[in-house]
């Protein structure tokens, strides 16, 4: 029901917008505008999906000699201690549980090809334990909301660009980034495991939390030793080596199983062939909604109005050009990188603006789109906490990197 009151809310407030522009502003462009911006989204939209497709069918594949070669039930197994404690629905050993640590892998490797359609995979096996096939499980939520959090430990591309547009020390944002992803996956599973009534308080959640922090201290200290061409190199070809050693790992397992590869594959591959069908009429609905906010001036009027708000409080208004970006990140990935990139562009990569928008980008995910891709797939109506949760991520997030851009610039 939010995703219906929230889409709703988006034409409705662009059409109040676009109808004040025009009758006290003069602006005759707004209209054609909107509607230029609803076929545009519209498009987009369907070509996401359809390039979507290629992707889906080699990791749904991928996915399928895992599953045949016993490395997902291996991997379930694994992680169960601390899963059993995250999904108390989920059975213990269920194969589930490897496809949601692969995904979750995936997107902390910043490998966002891989990660969405081994998050559809996990998707589809949830759906199998729900009991109610149009409402949305506890343990779909929980693993939305893990998701829109965005926990991301090689923020790859984000340093690519601050490299490309000049900046003098391009993974400075390296260790913000690291502790603002990281608090907004507390935040978020918190909120979540509360409203669920789950303890978090025990021993593998701690365990599982002390070691992420090792690995923050551990990727924070590589930071400062390694050069920026060094930590360039080192982090694409740690996150492409372990994506390349899973594949093959799949494939020797299931070949001592004694399994037909190929056959395995093309099963997979064809599943991913639908899902990609299957997600786009939701895709298309949310990117419309969006792009018909964005093209009314209401989001310009909301950043302004946040800007505001920032100086009229006394904070430092070189905050309010980084604002965009943290607005648009759970709208849009495309629309926040190129807010990001216009924010370094106009306030310098090295300027308290350009760093905190790619603080902003790098530490959460795009919450409505995950949610209308991952719920669409399996056809989800009823999508109960999973939003306010995902967007008390993206807060927590928000306020996070403020306060650590602050502190480190």
């Amino acid at each position: 029901m939010a995703l219906n009151y929230i889409w709703i809310a988006f034409f409705a407030v662009a059409a109040v917008v676009a109808t004040v522009k025009l009758a006290f502003l003069g602006d005759v462009e707004v209209f054609p505008a909107v509607m230029q911006a609803t076929m545009d989204s519209a498009k987009t939209g369907f070509e996401i999906s359809i390039g979507l497709t290629g992707v889906l069918a080699l990791w749904m594949g991928i996915m399928r000699i895992g599953e045949r070669g016993g490395m997902v039930e291996h991997i379930a197994r694994w992680m169960s201690p601390l899963f059993r404690r995250l999904f108390p629905e989920i059975p213990e050993g269920h194969p589930v549980v490897g496809n949601i640590f692969m995904n979750l892998s995936a997107n902390m490797l910043g490998l966002d090809n891989a990660a969405t359609p081994l998050g559809l995979k996990a998707m589809e096996g949830l759906q199998e334990l729900n009991t109610r096939k149009d409402t949305a499980s506890n343990s779909m939520i929980m693993f939305l909301v893990m998701n829109t959090a965005g926990l991301t430990i090689v923020p790859v591309t984000i340093l690519a660009y601050r490299a490309e547009l000049g900046a003098a020390q391009p993974t400075d944002v390296f260790l913000p980034i690291l502790l603002t992803t990281l608090i907004s996956m507390v935040a978020g599973v918190a909120l979540t495991g509360f409203i669920q009534k789950i303890s978090l308080w025990n021993r593998p959640v701690i365990i599982t939390l002390a070691l992420f922090s090792l690995i923050v201290a551990g990727m924070a200290w590589a930071a400062q030793v390694l050069s920026r061409e060094a930590m360039g190199i080192f982090s694409g070809n740690v996150a492409n080596i372990l994506l390349l050693a899973i594949i093959v790992t799949f494939i020797i397992a299931a070949m001592r199983r004694k399994v037909n590869v190929y056959d395995a594959f093309i099963e997979g591959a064809k599943g991913g062939f639908q899902t990609a069908i299957g997600i786009i009429p939701y895709l298309v609905a949310i990117l419309v909604g969006i792009g018909v906010f964005r093209a009314s001036g209401a989001m310009d009027w909301v950043v302004d109005g946040m800007a505001w708000c920032v100086e009229a409080c006394g904070g430092d208004g070189d905050i309010a050009g980084a604002l965009p970006t943290a607005l648009m990140k759970p709208l849009s990935g495309s629309g926040a990188r190129g807010m990001m990139l216009e924010c370094m562009k106009t306030y310098g990569p090295d300027s308290l603006a350009g760093r905190l928008s790619c603080i902003f980008q790098g530490s959460t995910d795009t919450t409505f789109y995950i949610l209308a891709v991952y719920f669409g797939s399996v056809g989800i109506r009823n999508t109960r906490h999973a939003l306010p949760c995902g967007l008390f991520a993206d807060l927590a997030s928000m306020v996070t990197a403020i306060i650590v851009a602050q502190i480190f610039f």
